[in-house]
């Protein structure tokens, strides 16, 4: 049987790439003519022109507080603010609720968020029994991963979440393959098997997801029989990226173009650099353009051991959204990012915060080889015009500031 779900995952980089691209100029027409909300934020793009990364990267950058914003504001009207290319009925089999409440539609095609992929490299096969434990109230998790466990032809127990001693009797009685669901609740579920003195032979696999996944807690399943690996997706976008057995960051989908951006912009950063996950997918059903995750992430160099070509991501490293409040006044990542782009001698720049409660400072460090009498004032006068704060500068060699995608870091003391 092969070590791969499908052709695709290892086909030359190059034509993946061209695929991708070409594909990109039909997904942006189709959005800006059934999605009222794509029409209203790519109006006046040539969808035909958009044919290159490069082309790409000048659209606007979609954040989840903005698709929120939107499905608030024409609540009565459309519960998708727009987002949607179809309504009720048919075409949209069920409706789902993230916090917000975001609320996000199922369409009819076959492993809708394409979960498939990455239950297929977790080592799960057709003709085996899954035990699902993610939620099914409210939220898409556990309609995600059963459809993508029915599209490789598994049957599926929809466990939910809660109740380990049930949990334990079912695995106990129905004998599957393995667990679906977050890491902390099958934690759960193999202590209770050991309190409750009940064997479960037949668990030997799980796909996690939703939670981080550390060695120690791989070891600490491995060690009990059951071999995990971990996927990135989101209930808007569906599956981003997947674990394989070489455990070496996650390969990217299939389904979806990535970039990396610096945190409060749309700029792509070079590769390597953390960044901002930006997500373009070729769902025709829920067309998102550059849909900014708010989750930190960066580009691993080479390809899998596996023989997958597709790009790595290092996995989740952080939340990008920085915004920090300094003497009562809101400073964004993208202020900081302004005040940089003035001046081309910078190369990178983080804005630490410090001091006690009521007594912030600010210090903008700054990456550079230029360091010309008067740049100092000038960058003080720069950020005192964009956030209306005073700020001391710190010049520092190129490659000193860490690469973790902070370009706010709030260091200061709340005892």
């Amino acid at each position: 049987m092969s070590a791969f779900y499908d052709t695709l995952e290892t086909r030359p980089p190059e034509e993946r790439e061209a695929a991708l691209l070409a594909a990109l100029p039909g997904q942006i027409a189709h959005a800006q003519k059934h999605s009222p909300a794509f029409a209203d934020i790519l109006a006046g793009v040539d969808a035909a022109s958009i044919t290159s990364r490069a082309a790409l990267a000048q659209l606007p950058v979609t954040r989840k507080y903005q698709l929120l914003e939107r499905q608030q504001a024409q609540r009565s009207t459309n519960p998708f603010g727009g987002f949607a290319t179809h309504g009720f009925g048919p075409a949209m089999p069920r409706v789902f609720a993230s916090p917000g409440p975001i609320y996000e539609p199922e369409g009819q095609r076959k492993d809708y968020w394409r979960m498939a992929r990455a239950i297929y490299a977790a080592g799960f096969r057709s003709g085996e029994l899954i035990h699902n434990c993610f939620s099914y109230h409210f939220v898409p998790a556990g309609a995600m991963m059963e459809n993508g466990a029915h599209a490789i032809g598994c049957s599926v127990f929809p466990g939910g979440t809660g109740q380990t001693e049930q949990q334990v009797q079912a695995m106990a009685e129905l004998q599957p393959a393995g667990y679906i669901g977050t890491p902390s609740f099958l934690k759960l579920i193999l202590e209770k098997a050991q309190a409750m003195g009940t064997p479960l032979p037949s668990l030997r696999k799980a796909l996690l997801s939703a939670e981080a996944f550390p060695p120690s807690l791989q070891q600490w399943m491995q060690e009990r029989g059951v071999t995990g690996y971990q996927c990135y997706a989101t209930a808007d976008l569906g599956l981003i990226a997947y674990e394989t057995e070489a455990r070496q960051g996650l390969v990217v989908d299939e389904g979806v173009i990535v970039e990396i951006v610096r945190p409060g912009t749309g700029d792509p950063v070079p590769e390597g650099e953390v960044g901002e996950l930006v997500i373009t997918t070729l769902n025709t059903d829920y067309p998102l353009i550059r849909f900014g995750t708010g989750d930190l992430s960066a580009i691993l160099p080479g390809h899998c051991p596996t023989g997958r070509t597709n790009v790595r991501i290092k996995g989740w490293l952080g939340r990008a959204d920085q915004t920090t409040k300094v003497r009562g006044m809101f400073v964004q990542p993208g202020q900081v990012i302004e005040v940089a782009k003035r001046f081309p001698q910078i190369q990178r720049v983080r804005l630490v915060i410090t001091g006690a409660m009521a007594n912030d400072q600010m210090t903008l460090h700054v990456e550079t080889l230029e360091t010309a009498p008067g740049l100092v004032q000038l960058l003080q006068d720069t950020v005192r015009e964009v956030t209306k704060l005073r700020c001391e500068v710190q010049f520092h060699h190129p490659g000193r500031l860490p690469n973790d995608g902070k370009v706010i870091e709030d260091a200061r003391s709340y005892d």
